[in-house]
């Protein structure tokens, strides 16, 4: 079973990049094994269906529009998922929208979906996350290391971090 872990999200809008920095938080701080693709899926539409086709399983990371209180974690699993994406309450719903609907009709929906998303606290212009949504950015690195664990595959930390400042350790 290979699990996805896709990151979706407009890093030039503040919170609504938190998938795309969870997947990359994801990169620095543990080793990624081979059972599982992490994936930067920025705004991508329909480009996604070939990464998504007939997976067993697929955690998906994103910002949400809810109604609830910004920095609310929603978390969604299986058949949840498409009906999230269904309503539009993604800031870019209808591409997501659009791919999980073809893959039904073509019959290569993922078997399972589990969504980690967060109600943005800012969708500015800017390519740092609002400080409020630094820790909800943890928690939700946490969560999905926790849910794969439940999927049975375990991350181990690496020694040190991957990040700019230390550039000489190579990402896994």
């Amino acid at each position: 079973m290979k699990i996805l872990v896709l990151g979706i999200g407009n890093i030039l809008l503040t919170d609504e990049g938190i998938g795309v920095r969870v997947v990359e938080r994801l990169r620095e701080l543990y080793m990624i094994p081979d059972s599982i693709d992490i994936m930067d899926g920025g705004t991508a539409g329909m480009e996604l269906s070939g990464d998504l086709a007939n997976r067993e399983q697929v955690i998906l990371i994103d910002a949400v529009k809810t109604g609830a209180p910004a920095g609310t974690v929603v978390e969604l699993y299986d058949e949840q998922v498409p009906n999230l994406f269904r309503t539009h309450i993604s800031p870019h719903q209808l591409g997501i929208s659009d791919v999980l609907g073809i893959l039904r009709i073509t019959g290569e929906l993922p078997k399972h979906f589990t969504l980690f998303g967060a109600v943005p606290y800012s969708i500015d212009t800017s390519t740092e996350l609002s400080v409020e949504f630094h820790p909800i950015m943890d928690d939700i690195v946490q969560r999905v290391v926790t849910r794969l664990a439940q999927l049975g595959v375990n991350l181990t930390r690496h020694l040190q971090p991957i990040t700019s400042d230390n550039p000489t350790r190579m990402a896994s």
